[in-house]
């Protein structure tokens, strides 16, 4: 049987936008928030690399990917779009990358 559920992914930063690294203890604190609110989330080991421009100034990024399914509902998106503004904060970020899609899980 499956049902379908709502996957989040969220682009973490590893570094501040004047390119010196954040401490392992916010990335630490985000995995924790995630974990106590849902009770289960995954994370990617490899870095990914982005480049992007903002009011004329480009930037490059190391970025980490964490991702979780959750059920569909509107307090769960009204969460993620909470977290996300907490996130630019903790971080220091211009913006944090969220996206959002429908995922079948068997």
């Amino acid at each position: 049987m499956s049902s379908l559920q709502r996957r989040f992914e969220i682009l973490l930063p590893l570094r501040f936008n004047d390119g010196t690294q954040i401490p392992e203890e916010l990335l630490v604190q985000t995995v924790l928030d995630l974990r106590k609110q849902f009770g289960a989330l995954s994370a990617e080991s490899q870095i990914i690399r982005g480049v992007w421009e903002h009011a004329g100034q480009s930037y490059r990024d190391d970025l980490s990917r964490i991702f979780i399914d959750v059920a569909d509902t509107s307090e769960n998106q009204q969460f993620f779009r909470d977290f996300k503004e907490q996130l630019i904060i903790r971080f220091k970020q211009i913006d944090i990358r969220v996206t959002t899609y429908l995922v079948e899980v068997y």
